[in-house]
């Protein structure tokens, strides 16, 4: 039963990223940002209600200009901030921009894609990423690097921060916790070891009662802050909330 079950999510999903696709090509360009960002959280909310995945949300998002930091366990876990913060300019690594489709998507609403391994590209990422807090973008970052468990942490890289840092623009803490019955952190959302897209989305869509909880914290001001000691923190409040 599951098997049909998660068929019949994919076979919806299929015609839904496609549309996805033609709008990113072929509307972005026309609209205002206020209408991308209707655009991009009505496809992620749609994209999770497809996927059987209840979201549910808590606090207030900042206006303009800051850095959005979030744990890391799912490829999704975009689709889920993008549910709530439509605004978000994620920063992921570049080998996502080539996956089929789901790079075209994530590059159409306005990702910046960096080069982990190369400290120069970095430096260029962190730039870029100041120019557009100081511009009044949300940019989001997932300092861990790369997905996790879900309950405990990895450490942070805090090289991005230095971006939000060097502008004095605020950090906006998020927590993401994938759940299903019976188990607090979702084992079926997490995309960790050896696990390929592929399969991370057959398990998604083959998952009953999975759901995603965004918690939004209080921002917190990065005036004269160090941005290691400023990871560190962030990095235990977030921790904190994940229990």
């Amino acid at each position: 039963m599951r098997s049909l079950i998660a068929t019949w999510r994919l076979t919806r999903l299929v015609p839904h990223v496609l549309h996805g696709l033609w709008i990113v090509k072929r509307r972005f360009e026309l609209l205002t940002a206020s209408e991308r960002h209707g655009l991009i959280q009505w496809w992620s909310l749609k994209t999770l209600r497809i996927l059987g995945i209840a979201l549910k949300s808590q606090g207030q998002a900042l206006p303009t200009g800051h850095l959005m930091v979030a744990n890391h366990i799912s490829w999704l876990d975009i689709a889920g901030v993008h549910a709530v913060l439509p605004q978000a300019r994620f920063v992921s690594k570049a080998d996502v921009r080539h996956w089929p489709v789901v790079g075209a998507l994530v590059e159409g609403a306005g990702t910046l894609f960096i080069e982990r391994a190369s400290k120069r590209d970095a430096l260029r990422v962190v730039h870029q990423t100041a120019a557009a807090l100081q511009a009044g973008d949300c940019v989001a970052v997932f300092p861990e690097g790369t997905t996790g468990a879900g309950p405990e942490m990895l450490p942070f890289h805090a090289n991005l921060l230095q971006a939000a840092v060097s502008v004095d623009a605020p950090v906006l803490p998020v927590v993401l916790r994938w759940h299903e019955p019976g188990e607090r952190f979702s084992s079926s959302a997490r995309f960790i070891g050896d696990t390929t897209l592929v399969e991370s989305l057959w398990r998604i869509a083959s998952a009953k009662g999975l759901g995603i909880d965004v918690q939004i914290l209080p921002s917190v001001m990065t005036t004269g802050q160090d941005r290691r000691a400023l990871g560190a923190m962030l990095r235990g409040v977030i921790s904190a909330k994940l229990g």
